[in-house]
């Protein structure tokens, strides 16, 4: 049972007359509510509160059973309409047949008093509301008027669904006034323990049949004062709405730590498959995932073989030459040297966050990889077009786009093909890893959103589905949030940032099963969740 289930099951009990134990010594309800009746027509004479169109009144018959009373109408037999049984000692009346609804403050002008907009009554099941000092002739028209030991209830959804309700206690003067969107409950004769008749208000009960009568229009629905004042409350005798009051109090600690502690495996259970994750990508890209073959062909070979090809297609002229291109390599010492360009190789061990297997190699993304690059086709070649919403975010590798003539987005958008890895630049989409393998484009090619940067393999060498997990790793994410330049809103990962990441190598064949051993990890993940 969670906090909220059994905040509601209490106060389910405690209306129910089943959290506290009855006293034969407490005067009956039945003897209560005669003492309201008589001293609201005693009000009622006085002028000070006007009579009621239809006053309702419900008794015990003789058979046990309960029955209605309405205005000068023959009693009717209600007891299929109650929802529960109560204690001998207990009544049921109506509210409007106890409280006054939404009453009115008459006060003198100068006189301060307390307003109190929506935002200040608190929600759930507390009995919390602050206010903003006002004099009476500023807030008299156009607000609710309330007092001191009122219970007031937001009356429009969602604040009524979530319990926006308190007894007014500290008013300046001991009135005050605030939002329209109220109701408001008044115990002219004060024989009722407010707090008590709030609990009512909690209820997991009223709150659905409340909802039932909402009116107005979707977002402005709103409970009317009709159903407030026919709302059947289950009365006990004073003495015992002490008691139940007490208790509740009394639970309210072991209550709110129940919540927390609710609330804490909660940010766990939901943050466990993400942190899970992240751990998953950090060990595949430790080379802790899955286990190295010595057979296997070393990331050396292969980051030749890719310098080879990729001279080969500069020669041809279909990619262009880096200005300073780097090139990482082991020193006879095991430590990690660096050249770029035609400068002398420099120690980089200490720049590097982990350790890799030896048959491993580390390299700038910008060696690897073009970045960035611009598709050449004709104008009428059917293509995909990816506006930022048809990339997803999170650690799937899921994309979508529309079809479009090339001619319609080959300018002002950023171009790619199958096999390229695109990653969201721009905040919150890049720390939301919107980032995906292209694939299944029109004719292998489209054009997106400005807000991307592109990776290509253009020796078709590589496993990208690896390069992109490097990218939704936690450490790729926060670096670039750090490089982030821009205003705030509109910050982003600059592409000297892509170009110079230190990507972790492994060898061909290991890059496929890191591959294949995240996705089942995945897999099985999204199942047991």
């Amino acid at each position: 049972m969670n906090a909220q289930q059994l905040k509601n099951s209490i106060l389910q009990m405690a209306v129910s007359g089943k959290l506290v134990p009855q006293d034969p010594e407490d005067e009956p309800a039945s003897v209560l509510l005669e003492r309201i009746r008589a001293e609201k027509e005693e009000l009622i004479r006085s002028g000070k509160i006007k009579r009621e169109k239809n006053p309702s009144a419900i008794f015990r018959g003789p058979d046990g059973n309960f029955y209605e009373k309405i205005s000068g109408r023959e009693p009717v037999n209600i007891t299929d309409e109650l929802p529960f049984d109560i204690p001998d000692s207990w009544e049921w009346c109506r509210i409007s047949s106890i409280l006054s609804i939404n009453p009115r403050n008459q006060l003198p002008d100068d006189i301060t008093v307390g307003f109190m907009p929506m935002s200040l009554l608190d929600d759930g099941f507390s009995n919390h509301h602050s206010f903003e000092n006002r004099k009476w002739k500023d807030v008299k028209s156009g607000f609710t008027h309330f007092r001191n030991e009122d219970v007031v209830i937001a009356k429009i959804t969602p604040c009524f669904q979530n319990r926006k309700s308190a007894v007014m206690a500290n008013l300046p003067n001991g009135f005050g006034a605030g939002t329209t969107e109220l109701h408001v409950l008044r115990d002219e004769t004060n024989n009722l323990k407010m707090k008590y008749i709030l609990l009512c208000c909690k209820t997991q009960a009223f709150i659905s049949e409340g909802v039932k009568c909402f009116t107005g229009t979707a977002g402005q629905q709103r409970v009317g004062k009709d159903f407030i004042a026919n709302y059947l409350i289950p009365l006990p005798p004073y003495g015992e709405q002490v008691r139940i009051v007490s208790k509740i109090q009394e639970l309210n600690e072991p209550l709110s730590r129940y919540e927390t502690a609710e609330m804490i495996e909660k940010k766990l259970n939901n943050s466990f498959p993400i942190l899970l994750k992240k751990s998953i990508l950090q060990q595949a890209v430790q080379g802790k995932l899955v286990p190295q073959d010595p057979n296997e062909e070393p990331a050396g070979v292969l980051l030749e073989r890719i310098r080879a090809e990729k001279e080969e297609l500069i020669k041809a002229g279909k990619i262009k030459r880096e200005k300073n291109p780097s090139a990482i390599f082991r020193g006879p010492d095991g430590t990690f040297f660096e050249k770029i360009g035609s400068r002398d190789p420099v120690n980089i061990t200490d720049e590097l966050p982990f350790d890799i297997p030896d048959s491993w190699e580390w390299c700038r993304i910008s060696s690897l990889l073009s970045v960035n690059p611009r598709n050449q086709l004709p104008d009428d070649t059917i293509v995909g077009f990816m506006p930022m919403p048809l990339l997803e975010d999170g650690f799937s590798n899921h994309h979508s786009f529309e079809s479009r003539k090339w001619k319609d987005v080959k300018s002002g958008f950023t171009h790619f093909r199958n096999r390229d890895v695109v990653i969201a630049k721009i905040t919150p989409c890049f720390q939301n890893r919107k980032s995906a393998v292209m694939s299944d484009l029109p004719n292998g090619h489209g054009a997106g959103t400005t807000e991307l940067h592109v990776l290509r393999d253009e020796t078709n060498e590589l496993n990208m589905e690896y390069i992109l997990f490097c990218c939704k790793t936690q450490a790729f994410i926060s670096g670039g949030v750090e490089c982030f330049t821009g205003t705030a809103g509109q910050q982003r990962v600059g592409k000297d940032y892509i170009a110079n990441y230190l990507i972790p190598v492994p060898p061909k064949s290991e890059q496929l099963r890191i591959t294949q051993a995240i996705n089942a990890a995945f897999e099985t993940m999204r199942s047991l969740c």
